[in-house]
């Protein structure tokens, strides 16, 4: 049995498959990006799945790709963990960058590929590996565009008072933004990168609106500019989305591509059936 994993920082797809490439189950934890997460929360939330746990003695391949993994020691501590559980396995653990690489590229060709999801990074792929130029400090200092972008930038707006008040009021209605409750989810709570993407699909919902359509824009120009301009012939690739933002966002998205003269490719919400297919070819 083997066990395909794409883990983001909110939640985690799980399928387990046989030898002959039959789906077996799926199923869905919590996010294990092991940045944010200690050793034992990570555990913990394997091992209080039930169809996993219950399997643990049978898996004997794990490829687990994961937000976080993108440096050496999260990506040991993501093994040490796996390797734990499922003590009859092998294990590979790589960055969700390959994620979105296997599960959207056409075999051999030229991309670039992008996350905007809780999260977001970007990747040159040169038809066999996957190159990339900016080395991501977090969500505290990077991920523009991202779910913890556009929560944090509406939180700020909300506190200076820049939000319209028609849409302050409903804000306030949707979320508690006690600050209390805020700091307390951001400072000493798990996961406060999740916590903010939760604010997002404010902006989804009321994207519409003149101040939300403003916050949307410059978030994805910074991404633009930051992260798929880093590569020389961005503009001679497709620049193909893997993620919830990217899936909720795609027309201000191939509109802001457009205006930076850059061809949208492929737009994907998850990358886990893309990536169940790119495994079934390689068995």
């Amino acid at each position: 049995m083997r066990l395909i994993v794409d883990s983001g920082s909110t939640k985690t797809d799980w399928i387990a498959i046989d030898d002959a490439g039959h789906v077996l189950f799926e199923t869905q934890t919590l996010g294990l990006n092991p940045q944010v997460l200690s050793e034992d929360i990570v555990e913990e939330r394997i091992i209080n799945n039930y169809e996993l746990y219950r399997v643990r003695n049978e898996v004997d391949s794990v490829y687990f790709y994961g937000a976080g993994c993108g440096t050496e020691p999260p990506r040991k501590l993501m093994d040490k963990v796996l390797t734990s559980i499922f003590q009859n396995a092998d294990t590979t653990v790589k960055e969700d960058t390959y994620a979105a690489v296997y599960a959207i590229t056409d075999p051999g060709a030229e991309s670039i590929v992008c996350i905007l999801g809780t999260g977001s990074n970007c990747s040159f792929f040169d038809g066999d590996s996957v190159h990339q130029k900016v080395t991501s400090l977090g969500y505290v200092l990077m991920d523009d565009a991202s779910g913890n972008y556009f929560g944090r930038q509406l939180l700020r707006d909300y506190y200076f008072n820049k939000i319209p008040s028609s849409l302050a009021s409903l804000f306030a209605e949707e979320f508690n933004l006690g600050a209390e409750e805020i700091k307390n989810n951001l400072y000493k709570k798990t996961n406060p990168n999740t916590y903010l993407a939760t604010f997002a699909k404010f902006v989804i919902v009321h994207k519409d609106e003149e101040y939300v359509q403003s916050l949307i824009r410059k978030g994805l120009r910074l991404f633009i500019e930051n992260q798929i301009l880093q590569f020389e012939n961005a503009k001679q690739l497709p620049i193909h989305f893997i993620g919830s933002i990217a899936h909720f966002l795609k027309k201000e998205l191939e509109e802001e591509l457009e205006s930076f003269d850059l061809k949208l490719g492929k737009v994907l919400k998850k990358p886990i059936e893309g990536l169940v297919s790119y495994h079934l070819a390689h068995l």
